[in-house]
């Protein structure tokens, strides 16, 4: 039945709704970053971890991340939208404030003392002789905590996605997505910001239990503040008619879909070409998006030898940069008033950015002038890369039911997050190689040469990602089921 407020008046409810998703994935990058800020200068040497340990604990957190996603979708489907959140946030949230009891847990399990406070548990940890012991049991429980964490935050996007488009019609679904988006790159700036800070006031346990409490009062609101538009007495008719526009462009076999509540089966999802080109999208660029993420400070180390509170500026400029791609949003939406179809503006609009990333070809030949270059270019192409992200995400809307938005959301989501694990285990793989042997490769030497490559990789996998998703999907046809 429909409560939504009578009367002429546009509202704008659907914005709260957005920036409840803005916050929701700030809270979820935050909550992902507090280990890789915290774990060098304030939790090995209490565990006595290596660079292997925390690899390990990483690795497996992008691997249960990628299986995850598959899973999180169709529950999200399932639970439907406001449940499916709250359980995924709840999750995620519990498992960052569960890194924080990893200390008093292994002195439990190694020495029987359980009943004890933060600093207790140092001290008790500190006479324990056998250090192999002390990192197997530490590991293991970091990575324990560490997956609860992946798989409640596999829930985000698809979630997000989905309550996009429940309050968006189609033509500004990529800018409000990109707006939601734009929370991950939040996200980076504000935990380097807070985190480390928290960890050396209050102790490192204090910064997963503070940051993950977070996600326990974002909840509070989404409770309150979360109904579907036909159902939400804050959305007046005039605002639930602009949500509803496309309404008369769905056909009555899509009307009788929706009133009969079928659902796309996870295998059956497998069998559209739609699926694939989203798959292909994400599996084609997510990677390099972690990429500028995770070895943007090594490349400024190791390329222009600048220690971490040299680079700091040039990070958080870099992560500045990124956040132009909330502009990135508005382009489809100007060519579908220009009369094209949603899927054509998007994929338009994901060809000029596909070009946007090219720009890190020049960013090593020109880093001799300026280390700040490379660090411009290098924000432009994640700029680019949200921007790119945003429409990649608009696209399922585009082409699926809105009952089976959550579930290709988690397999696309699962595709980038495989994708990302063999870039950077390969990129990994690489540096060592051209350090080790010395390689050279057009003009530069041993790990330039290895960036170099890098580079290459990453300013082209947008353009033949989108020649895949064309020849996959080369016309707007919605998926009928």
């Amino acid at each position: 039945m429909t409560t939504q407020s009578q009367g002429g008046t546009m509202t704008r409810y659907r914005w709260i709704i957005c920036a409840m998703l803005f916050f929701a994935t700030t809270v979820n990058y935050m909550d992902r970053q507090v280990l890789s800020l915290t774990w060098a200068d304030f939790i090995a040497p209490e565990f006595h971890w290596t660079n292997t340990d925390y690899g390990n604990i990483t690795a497996l957190f992008s691997l249960v991340y990628a299986i995850g996603m598959l899973f999180a979708g169709r529950f999200v489907d399932w639970m439907d939208t406001k449940k499916g959140y709250l359980w995924s946030i709840g999750i995620w949230s519990l498992g960052a404030c569960v890194h924080a009891y990893c200390g008093i847990a292994t002195a439990g399990i190694l020495d029987g003392t359980w009943f004890v406070g933060f600093e207790e548990a140092k001290e008790v940890i500190s006479h324990i002789n056998d250090t192999a012991r002390i990192v197997n049991v530490s590991v293991t429980l970091f990575i324990i905590a560490r997956c609860v964490l992946a798989i409640g935050e596999a829930g985000n996007f698809p979630a997000a996605i989905k309550a996009t488009a429940e309050y968006f019609p189609k033509k500004d679904r990529a800018f409000s997505t990109s707006i939601f988006n734009a929370g991950a790159t939040a996200g980076a700036l504000l935990a380097p910001l807070t985190i480390p800070f928290i960890a050396a006031a209050y102790g490192w346990e204090m910064s997963f239990i503070i940051i993950g409490a977070l996600g326990f009062l974002w909840m509070g609101f989404w409770v309150f503040l979360y109904k579907k538009p036909d159902q939400n007495p804050r959305v007046s008719a005039a605002e639930l008619a602009y949500i509803q526009q496309d309404k008369d462009e769905v056909s009555k076999v899509e009307q009788t879909e929706e009133k009969e509540g079928k659902k796309i089966s996870l295998l059956q999802s497998f069998t559209y070409r739609q699926t694939w080109a989203f798959a292909v999208g994400k599996f084609m660029t997510d990677g390099v998006w972690w990429f500028y993420l995770l070895w943007a400070p090594a490349y400024l180390s190791k390329v222009y030898g600048l220690d971490s509170t040299q680079s700091a500026p040039m990070i958080f400029v870099l992560y500045l940069i990124t956040l132009l791609s909330i502009i990135g949003g508005w382009l489809p939406t100007h060519f579908i008033n220009k009369g094209m179809n949603p899927y054509a503006g998007r994929m338009k609009a994901m060809l000029i950015f596909a070009f946007f990333p090219v720009l890190v070809l020049f960013a090593q030949p020109l880093g001799s002038l300026s280390v700040w270059i490379p660090v411009c270019l290098i924000g432009l192409a994640g700029a680019a890369h949200q921007a790119w992200s945003a429409n990649i995400f608009s696209t399922i809307g585009d082409m699926f039911p809105k009952s089976a938005i959550a579930t290709i959301t988690g397999i696309g989501g699962m595709a980038g997050g495989l994708g990302s694990a063999l870039l950077q285990k390969g990129s990994g793989n690489l540096f060592d190689h051209c350090e080790d042997a010395h390689v050279t490769f057009m003009g530069f030497e041993g790990l330039e040469a290895g960036y170099f490559i890098m580079f290459i990789i990453c300013a082209l996998a947008y353009l033949v990602g989108w020649i895949i998703m064309k020849v996959l999907v080369p016309k707007y046809k919605p998926v009928i089921i």
